[in-house]
């Protein structure tokens, strides 16, 4: 008997999926300068990643695993932290070239595991989980509004004081780290798919043998 797609890890996945415009609303008002709707902002990614944990665990521990969850959920993970990425570029917190690069690895690997793999068991790496949490916790201090010494956001939160400058380099070391990670667990990736298909390769008959 297959699950049905009305579950609660396909809801929460759904809701993360929804979230996405509002995180990027509520970072992006008066230019990315207020700290009401920064706080706002981090408290729905912040949310977005607890849910994406939950409804993992649950869809496992249920056996609630889908189709839909299957092409849904990684979609709904790429989209959050991917505009997270965009939306703190945009108001000056995150190079350009490094959100690009960032972006460029997840959707070619996000995709490739939706098309080409669906019939190619790629283990999960270690490097990639850590990834994730690095990504996590670099976002989303980021996305808290902290002064950082520059005039991106003409000392509108020069009020949180060095703690809070401290804090966002922290944040930025943080996403240097996951910069690094995402890089490497991509190439990983790539190398494993090469490495399968490889193998594939060798093991399928000849046309005269068959």
């Amino acid at each position: 008997m297959s699950t049905s797609n009305w579950n609660l890890p396909n809801v929460l996945t759904t809701l993360r999926i929804v979230m996405v415009p509002f995180f990027a609303w509520a970072l992006l008002q008066d230019g990315g300068d207020s700290i009401l709707w920064r706080c706002v902002a981090f408290a729905i990614f912040v949310g977005a990643m607890i849910t994406d944990k939950i409804d993992g665990d649950i869809a496992r521990a249920r056996n609630l695993v889908t189709n839909f969850g299957k092409i849904a959920d990684p979609i709904a993970d790429k989209a959050i932290t991917g505009m997270a990425f965009i939306a703190l570029s945009m108001v000056g917190d995150i190079w350009w070239w490094v959100t690009i690069v960032v972006l460029l690895r997840e959707w070619s690997v996000t995709l490739l595991r939706l098309s080409v793999l669906r019939h190619v068991v790629i283990a999960a790496k270690s490097s990639g989980k850590v990834k994730t949490t690095f990504q996590a916790i670099a976002l989303s201090g980021l996305t808290l509004p902290f002064p950082h010494g520059d005039s991106a956001h003409g000392g509108a939160f020069d009020q949180f004081g060095w703690p809070g400058a401290a804090l966002f380099y922290l944040a930025q070391g943080l996403l240097a780290i996951a910069v690094g990670l995402t890089l490497w667990s991509g190439y990983e990736f790539f190398r494993d798919v090469w490495h399968q298909r490889h193998k594939m390769r060798a093991s399928a008959p000849a046309d005269g043998q068959r």
